[in-house]
């Protein structure tokens, strides 16, 4: 029989000031280390929800809306929005509050997956999801969406023969100049 678990059960929020070493030279907050976050949140998301130590297995699209400031409180919250047999799809939300105005900016969301595993590095089956509103159902569905999407993507990519005569016509409207 499967365990079921609520979606908020398992729900992560994690806040750090960002300071000057988590910066680049134009002052902005390095992406690569907003990554590193939410990796963090994701694998704390993800453990709380399995019981078990997890792994990040892939990330989908990380869009950096807006530039993440030093001295900004970054607050990062993480939910399980999809389950299959041993991963699960953690959403994040990263938000920059200025704490001197209160002013909070939405600058990415992103969606990790990640897999449960043993102490043998065996993949484990997850508890499923209870979803109890329509935020759940919404975030549960847009995962499947998304998932065949990937599938798809990967499919055609790896069906497509690339032989750069076939396709060279593609390139005619781009920046680039041939050189054989």
């Amino acid at each position: 029989m499967t365990h079921f678990k609520k979606v908020k059960d398992s729900q992560v929020d994690m806040s750090e000031l960002m300071l000057p070493s988590h910066s680049n030279f134009n002052g902005k907050i390095h992406g690569g280390y907003v990554l590193s976050l939410m990796d963090r949140i994701a694998f704390a998301c993800a453990s709380k929800h399995s019981g078990a130590y997890c792994v990040t297995a892939s990330v989908d699209t990380v869009d950096f809306l807006k530039p993440i400031e030093i001295g900004e409180l970054v607050t990062m919250k993480a939910s399980v929005n999809y389950v299959g047999n041993s991963s699960m799809v953690i959403g994040i939300r990263v938000e920059a509050e200025n704490i001197r105005t209160g002013a909070i900016k939405h600058c990415n969301s992103s969606y990790f997956t990640m897999v449960a595993k043993d102490e043998n590095g065996k993949s484990l089956s997850v508890p499923g999801l209870r979803l109890t509103n329509d935020d759940d159902i919404r975030r549960f569905a847009k995962s499947i969406k998304r998932n065949k999407m990937t599938i798809n993507r990967k499919k055609e990519f790896h069906e497509t023969d690339f032989s750069s005569e076939e396709y060279v016509h593609l390139l005619e409207n781009y920046k680039v100049k041939i050189e054989k």
